[in-house]
């Protein structure tokens, strides 16, 4: 048995010996190479940013930039504000329904756009504050203050099948941006 066993492990380094010699060939190596480095970069840039797992919500590094103001402050807290029109009459069901709308649907275009702030955004809690607006005016006026100063905004339109008309603008989704921003627009409106 046991001259078995050595020539079964000699078999065994000379084919591991033929398996490098053919897989380590230049041609086989270079483009191997190439995707294995491909490959990591893209897995490396679905991970979330490494430098919010340290520190506080201002953790976001200084070199990004972002074409919003909702990132020039990292010392400051992120939040969303969701106005509810009050002239639509909603029931609470309705509303929170409507606000889970505002708030996946601008999460939904921010990841693709502004992947930076919603990780940050969410390293801090996602901070979400309800308040309302009398009409489609006032929500309308609010949207225009928001995207004015660089804060990301969306806007839900009821598909009409329960309370309110199709087409109706019921909720606005402002932010996430910092806290000072994000107030100096709807800071006067009153709390749901």
């Amino acid at each position: 048995m046991p001259a078995q066993s050595s020539q079964l492990s000699k078999r065994g380094e000379k084919r591991g010996k033929e398996w490098l010699a053919v897989n380590f060939k230049p041609e086989n190596f270079i483009p191997g190479l190439i995707i294995g480095f491909v490959f990591g970069f893209l897995f490396d840039l679905a991970k979330p940013f490494k430098d919010y797992a340290i520190g506080g919500c201002s953790s976001l590094s200084k070199h990004r930039k972002q074409p919003t103001l909702a990132l020039r402050n990292p010392n400051e807290e992120l939040k969303m504000v969701l106005v509810v029109r009050q002239d639509l009459k909603m029931g609470s069901g309705k509303i929170a329904s409507q606000c889970a709308h505002a708030a996946t649907g601008l999460y939904s275009e921010l990841i693709q756009s502004q992947r930076a702030l919603v990780r940050q955004w969410e390293h801090c809690g996602q901070a979400k504050i309800v308040v309302t607006c009398k009409n489609q005016q006032e929500m309308n006026k609010l949207k225009e203050m928001a995207e004015n100063i660089g804060l990301p905004t969306y806007v839900v339109a009821d598909a009409g099948r329960t309370q309110v008309s199709s087409g109706s603008k019921t909720v606005l989704a402002i932010g996430p941006g910092f806290k000072s921003a994000v107030d100096s627009v709807t800071g006067k409106q009153h709390l749901l």
